[in-house]
């Protein structure tokens, strides 16, 4: 068995060709439903994002599998041929389909890496497959460890950490000058969407008083509506600018609308209380000379992006680590997978010892006639005994195997010896590695030794 990832994502494909490929959330489960009724497809999850969209599946032949899934890409989108769609897609199979997944839920393939809305859509994605009956045994492990593994990169490094937006890092230094801002006030002036996106920022810190002014007062009106505001005319905001302990300007207009003087009035009135202003328009709109006014404080597009660049450096370092983390715990989930080789044959040879024990049992109680049910319970306690010490170096050492390159023929050997044929459910082992990366042509603890863990586990927290 292979696990495989076919897909493409915002490195491969353009915005308009991911758009063809979304499928809306009425219409999940048919695409799940449709995905495992290839023949090829054992276990599957459908995952989709604005900027990815990918299939994990479970297959006995990775090329099959491969085939498969493209079958199902262009049968769930008729407007796209494979012609269209091939260039465009990436194919891994074994330790780098399960890397991938792992590097996907931790952020490190994101558009921002360390942003963190990933994570929780590859557990909506689980669980719609879990819902539908489509992932298994293996993908359940895969998906559960690629959470964990998120959560560890999270708690374990500062990815997620400083503003690699111009939006959000205005939020950032805001919250450098005043701390907490639940009892701050923002001013918005202006309508620019940069603008309206760090005061969307603010207000999701805690901001609950927003003034929003504009030359178009109906639209103030609907910002006003939007962050629950309080609209002002735009002629009278210089004369409320001493109410704003943070304003965000972003106007169309070609010249300084804030000057020096109009700050000064406004820090004045404030009683020397901090002010903080972020121009975020171009050309700017608040005069430079506003930063010698005392207990003002400006910053500019070019302060936010320097702001933003020292940003992206410290979680590009911080994205080497989480890298090494995601080769650990792939490490582990390969372990796990190699058990798997070894797990039909202990599971037969459990069932062959059960049924040898059984069918003596009954020729011994069947010479000594009457037994009382304590007598008997004491025969079959011994009988068990036996056979759990007789099975447990055996056990043990086919576990040890499945680890090994030479491992196969430990348990081909078992199969053989202890004529395991007719107990074993599954006679296909995993297969990891599977083949390389490649792209289309043409056009990651081990397992129990009983019985295989139940097929429809769910996402544990």
């Amino acid at each position: 068995m292979n696990v495989i990832v076919v897909g493409l994502s915002h490195k491969t494909a353009p915005v308009k060709l991911r758009e063809l490929l979304m499928v809306p959330d009425s219409r999940i489960g048919e695409a799940v439903k449709r995905l495992m009724a290839h023949p090829s497809i054992h276990e599957g999850v459908f995952l989709q994002t604005c900027n990815r969209v990918e299939v994990y599946a479970v297959t006995d032949h990775a090329d099959d599998g491969f085939s498969g899934v493209q079958e199902f890409l262009v049968d769930t989108h008729l407007s796209l041929s494979a012609e269209q769609l091939l260039p465009h897609l990436y194919w891994h199979a074994g330790d780098r389909a399960i890397t991938h997944l792992f590097r996907v839920a931790s952020s490190l393939d994101s558009l921002v890496v360390g942003e963190p809305q990933i994570l929780g859509q590859v557990k909506e994605c689980f669980m719609d497959a879990s819902t539908h009956d489509a992932s298994g045994v293996i993908l359940n492990k895969v998906f559960q460890k690629a959470i964990s593994v998120a959560k560890r990169v999270r708690t374990e490094t500062r990815i997620a950490e400083n503003a690699v937006s111009v939006s959000y890092a205005a939020v950032e230094l805001a919250k450098k000058v005043f701390g907490n801002l639940s009892e701050q006030t923002v001013m918005l002036v202006g309508a620019g969407e940069m603008a309206k996106l760090a005061a969307q920022h603010l207000v999701a810190d805690g901001v609950q008083q927003v003034f929003l002014t504009t030359r178009d007062s109906l639209r103030a009106r609907d910002m006003a509506d939007r962050f629950h505001g309080t609209p002002m005319p735009f002629e009278k905001f210089r004369t409320y600018l001493y109410k704003a302990d943070i304003v965000l300007c972003s106007t169309g207009a070609p010249h300084y609308v804030i000057g020096p003087e109009d700050v000064e009035r406004a820090v004045r009135e404030r009683w020397n209380r901090p002010i903080f202003l972020i121009d975020v328009a171009v050309p700017r709109n608040i005069d430079p000379a506003v930063r010698q006014v005392d207990n003002a404080f400006l910053f500019d597009m070019d302060d936010l992006e320097k702001c933003v660049e020292r940003n992206r450096d410290e979680r590009r370092k911080e994205a080497v680590r989480a890298e090494r983390i995601v080769q650990d715990e792939v490490g582990i989930m390969l372990r796990w997978m190699q058990a798997l080789k070894a797990t039909p044959v202990i599971i037969a040879l459990r069932k062959h010892a059960e049924d040898i024990k059984h069918a003596e049992l009954q020729k011994v109680f069947g010479r000594l006639g009457m037994l009382t049910p304590e007598q008997r319970e004491a025969m079959e306690h011994l009988a068990s005994g036996i056979i759990k010490k007789l099975l447990h170096g055996p056990f043990v050492a086919l576990k040890d195997a499945a680890q090994m390159s030479n491992g196969s023929m430990y348990i081909e050997a078992a199969r053989h010896f202890y004529d395991l044929e007719k107990h074993l459910v599954a006679k296909d082992s995993v297969d990891v590695r599977g083949p390389v990366d490649r792209k289309p042509s043409g056009g990651d603890g081990l397992p129990s030794a009983s019985a295989p863990e139940s097929a429809r586990e769910k996402v544990s927290e």
